[in-house]
């Protein structure tokens, strides 16, 4: 998993309130097992006019052309609500989100968010409005997220904002490291090894039938 130090990137503002799981990746494209290759279906429902996705909605945020190639998703509290489905924050990542603000999120994508090298951050909802103005009143409008520092920053307003976030020590660890659930089991690596050998030592009829097989 790619660490996460510092962001900078353009804003998208999804001013809707308890998005759900079935909205950001329709069922209908669970089919995969790869986490690739889920960005072009995000939103699908709100971002397409038919079910092939081959007409892009003119009136969905996603598709305003200010908001091409945004990497920072700033929405309404709930996100992320509704089923457990880890195919929610592959999407988001696929399509090139990396950081999402909001006032909640629902637990589980939370944390999923963190499993997939993405920062969620919550902040209170005045702050959040006050992002949504900056971003809305100014075309290409980049914030600077710094995870060491904990804070966001405005770019291009004059009168430059700095927000500060909480974020607990383990995910905050995890993310600037790069370490997924496999990476923080490869930490002990070496521990791993030593008991899988001396196991296999003091119970060697154990595995006597697989070296002969």
């Amino acid at each position: 998993m790619k660490p996460f130090t510092t962001h900078k990137g353009i804003v998208v503002p999804l001013r809707r309130a308890n998005v759900d799981t079935d909205q950001i990746i329709p069922k209908q494209f669970l089919k995969k097992v790869e986490r690739t290759g889920f960005g072009v279906h995000l939103f699908h429902d709100w971002r397409y006019l038919d079910k092939e996705g081959k007409i892009p909605n003119p009136e969905f945020i996603l598709n305003f052309e200010r908001y091409k190639n945004a990497s920072i998703l700033v929405t309404e509290e709930n996100f992320g609500c509704g089923s457990s489905r880890e195919h929610a924050p592959w999407a988001l990542l696929d399509y090139g989100i990396r950081v999402i603000i909001a006032p909640s999120f629902a637990d589980i994508f939370y944390n999923n968010c963190f499993k997939n090298g993405m920062l969620p951050i919550v902040l209170p909802k005045t702050y959040v409005d006050e992002i949504f103005e900056y971003v809305e009143n100014h075309i290409g409008a980049t914030l600077e997220i710094d995870l060491n520092h904990q804070t966001i920053t405005t770019v291009n307003s004059k009168d430059q904002k700095v927000y500060t976030f909480e974020i607990d020590s383990f995910h905050k660890e995890c993310l600037l490291n790069g370490w997924d659930d496999i990476g923080l089991t490869l930490r002990h690596l070496d521990i791993i090894q030593k008991f899988e050998k001396q196991y296999q030592e003091k119970f060697y009829f154990l595995f006597s039938g697989l070296k002969n097989a």
